[in-house]
Order: structure tokens, then sequence, then C-alpha cells
């Protein structure tokens, strides 16, 4: 490692896990208001010019692929009362949230990650902007990242109106509760083939059980449409179908007849590129461990509903300890996942027989696929071919969406006062169908993360971490890295 790096690396700061606003994970009935800010100062020094797997996967865009760098980030985010209190609480509130990063390094850049403002009456929420969310039944912190949605990528500017927690249905008592949003957004326009492409997105998920019951049944699902952007692609004037009349085929999912002007593709399929899960899990709350089983079944197109690609999907098992008696190390919370994505129907694509070949994140009009400025907005095991070309050839967004995963998550706390924390995955890769690798190369990603609290600056957050990359899918890499943060709260 050159010394100008080691030197940048002591110099400087980091912090590997997120900063988080206000989130939607859907398995959780406890959602706070935040008022709070940070400031925050990182660095990374890695031995080649890539940046290890975990220590850029599922960070919301916020860390460079390339190798060492620094940055500087500052984060805001208030909520108000603006009614009267009743009974000692306001039903109405505004809010806003902004996070602001500064890289430098190769890529040297000021981006965004978080800008929104908020309105929120009792359980409801309308906001606006850019902000910070995983959508899907899985674990939100040591997940290997949830499916279709997993905090890989920038959040995507979009308007939403939907609930911050678990509301229970009229009449139930709190046995049966819903979690949702509805919303509409759009993309990028520096893409690599598509512009003024929008996004649709809604999720619906309902919980069988109250906040006090130690079992609790989850089922739901979540539905996103790239829609009505240009593209050279599959179009007869390089427009997708847009317009109201199409916007509600996007949201329905409704195929339609020919229409002058759109391509078999279009009616064939349907308006837009679809994807989404539909989800499953089941929470036990013991004494000494809760327990979460869950299950997130991949869409694109009819095989899941023709069970022909019913084998894909996101397996998982969470446990966490309820209870630390101070012992001088600890494993507080365990998550275990399978992601297995390489049958997609099967190898073999009829509309009228079997629907296979489902091509996962990629799409025939949209070539750049299921991406936020070359991110993957699912998992990051289906990456994109900018990652993986220096060896495996390039096919549309992803060159590999045939994977198998397995992969561990462990936090604890060592000497009482020290959080560690680790994720590890191993996986196997296919390529696609069209381009399959030659042959199936495996690859072992890990991160180690040590934090503790320090007296400076009247109590701060030290981070450091070690992660790397071994294997034949990526480049052999390994980094370091360390962050001071101090929060603020109001």
């Amino acid at each position: 490692m050159k010394t100008h790096y080691i030197f940048l690396i002591f110099c400087s700061a980091l912090i590997c896990t997120k900063s988080l606003s206000q989130n939607l994970d859907l398995t959780n009935n406890l959602v706070t208001d935040s008022s709070s800010a940070y400031i925050e100062i990182y660095g990374m020094g890695a031995t080649t010019d890539k940046t290890p797997f975990w220590m850029h996967a599922n960070q919301f865009g916020t860390v460079p692929k390339k190798g060492s760098y620094g940055a500087a980030k500052i984060g805001f985010d208030k909520i108000w009362d603006i009614s009267q209190p009743v009974r000692g609480k306001s039903n109405f509130k505004a809010g806003i949230g902004i996070e602001a990063i500064a890289n430098v390094g190769v890529d040297k850049k000021i981006i965004l990650p978080q800008a929104y403002g908020t309105i929120q009456f009792k359980n409801w929420e309308l906001f606006v902007g850019r902000k910070k969310q995983w959508v899907g039944l899985a674990d939100s912190t040591l997940s290997s990242g949830s499916y279709i949605w997993s905090g890989n990528s920038m959040p995507i500017p979009k308007i939403q109106i939907g609930t911050r927690r678990f509301v229970s249905v009229p009449f139930t008592k709190g046995w049966l509760s819903f979690n949702g949003f509805y919303s509409d957004g759009f993309f990028e326009n520096n893409r690599s083939f598509t512009s003024d492409l929008k996004l649709h997105q809604k999720a619906l998920y309902l919980r069988i059980g109250n906040e006090k019951s130690r079992l609790k049944l989850f089922a739901g699902l979540n539905h996103q449409v790239q829609w009505g952007g240009k593209t050279p692609f599959e179009t007869s004037n390089g427009q997708m179908p847009t317009g109201f009349k199409n916007y509600i085929r996007a949201v329905t999912g409704k195929r339609y007849a020919y229409e002058e002007g759109f391509t078999a593709f279009d009616y064939n399929n349907r308006v837009g590129n679809h994807l989404g899960t539909v989800d499953l899990a089941l929470a036990y709350q013991g004494y000494e461990y809760s327990v979460m089983v869950y299950r997130q079944n991949i869409y694109e197109d009819g095989s899941l509903f023709s069970f022909n690609n019913f084998k894909d999907g996101l397996n998982g098992l969470k446990i966490k300890k309820q209870n630390s008696y101070g012992a001088n190390f600890e494993v507080k919370e365990m998550v275990f996942e399978f992601l297995y994505t390489k049958l997609q129907g099967g190898s073999i694509w009829d509309l009228a027989t079997i629907i296979g070949r489902d091509n996962y994140f990629n799409h025939g009009q949209v070539r750049d696929g299921w991406s936020y400025y070359d991110r993957t907005i699912g998992t990051p095991f289906i990456p994109p071919t900018t990652d993986t070309y220096w060896k495996w050839p390039a096919y549309f967004f992803t060159s590999n969406n045939r994977v198998m995963v397995l992969h561990t998550g462990l936090r604890g706390t060592l000497l009482r006062n020290v959080i560690w924390q680790t994720k590890l995955s191993y996986s196997s890769n296919s390529g696609t169908y069209d381009l399959p690798f030659a042959s199936s190369p495996t690859q072992f990603s890990g991160i180690f993360s040590l934090q503790s609290t320090i007296n400076l600056f009247g109590g701060s957050v030290i981070t450091c971490s070690f992660a790397g990359d071994k294997g034949e899918l990526y480049q052999d890499s390994y980094a370091f890295s360390l962050a001071l943060r101090k929060n603020f709260s109001f």
C-alpha cells in the first residue's frame, strides 16, 4: 500500500455502518421521529484501484468503487409539530432531511444521498425528494440486501404517500395491520441508453398479530415499473409508451392489444419494465431470543405465477439476543441468508407455453437495466457489467444475474463497550442464459468492523473496518477504513 494512502487513512475518516434517517423497514412497527444531525470524516485505503465489495455495497451509492479515497459528510433531519397537541401529541408534523458528502480521490464529487421534505399526519406520511429506504421483508442491517430495493444505489427522487409503521385495520383491535406506500419518481438522464425514464412503485404488507403477540405473520408484495422513457431499442420512434393511459397500464400491469405506433415488444410484454417480490415472514418474540424467518419470491414476468421460477428468491433467518449479561464477548445478532436466481423460469422463452428466461434486472427496451447511476437498485449480488467486464463478457446492464449466494451477518459486543460486526458472503456465478460464463466463477467477500465511543469533541464515535475480495468474479482487493463521527441531538 502506498505511503500517502496510509497517511490518508489515519488522518481521515469513515463509518461503514449506514447513516440513516427514518426508514421503511416493513417488519418493524417502531418508527421514531428523528431530530438530529452529524458531522463525519472518512478515509479508506485499498491495495488496488478497486474498492472491496462490502466497502461499497448497500451504502446508498455513497462509497466510490475506485479504490482509496477520503470523504467529509454532514447530515441533518428535523421534525416540527405544526398543529396544536391533542392529549400531549401533535397529529400534524413537517420536516426536512439533508445529507451531503464530498468525496476526494479518483471520483471527486459532491453528492446528496438525502434531500427531502415531509408532512406527517398520525401514522401517514407524504414526502418529496430523495430519502433512504429499504423495501421488503428482510433484515435491513446485516442482510445481503433486500432483493428488489436494497439500499445499494442512491435514493431515487420521488413523491410518496404511505404509512410510517404498521397501522391497525379498523375493528380488528390490532390483530390485523397493514403497511404500504404509493410513489412515482424519475431516473437520471445521463444513462447509457435511456432518457426521461420514469419510476412507478408501490407496496402493501399485512401483519397478523398485535404488537404484544409473541408470534407474528407477515405477507405482502411490492411492484416497481420503469416506463415512459426514450430508447433506441424495441421502439418504432425511440419513445416508450407514455401519457396517462399508459401510466394506468404501468400501474395495473395490464397487457393490451396492438396500437398504432407501438411495437410487438410493448403488447407482447407490458408497458415498461415490471419487477418485484412477493414476501412472507414469520417472527417469534421470546424472552431470551427473537427469531424471524423470511422469504422473498422474485417476479419479472409470469414465471412466478406459473411456479416456473419458484426456486428463485431470498431466504433468510435472523436471530437476536434479547438480553445482555455484560460478558467481555457476546454475539447479539445473527443473520443467515441464501439467495438463488439461477432458474429464471428455465432457459426457454415462449409466451404461449413456458414463460422462462426471465433475465433479472435486464430489459429489452431499458438496456441500462434496474439501476440508478450505474448501481444496482436491488441486490448487489447482481452487479452491473461495469463491475465484471475486466474478465467476463459484457451484456446489457448486468452480465451476471444467475447467482447463488450464501451469506452470514453477525453483530455483538467486545469488552462491553466495543461493537463488532461482520458480513461474510460466498457466491457462485453463471452469467446469463443468453451469454453464460464459460465456467461458474466463485467469489468470497467479507468485512469486519469495530466501533466505539471516545471522549473527543464531547463524545464521538470511531469506526475501523477491514474488507477483502478473493475469487474469480472481482479482482482481488483488500482495504482498511477509519471514521470519526460526531452526532448532535436536539
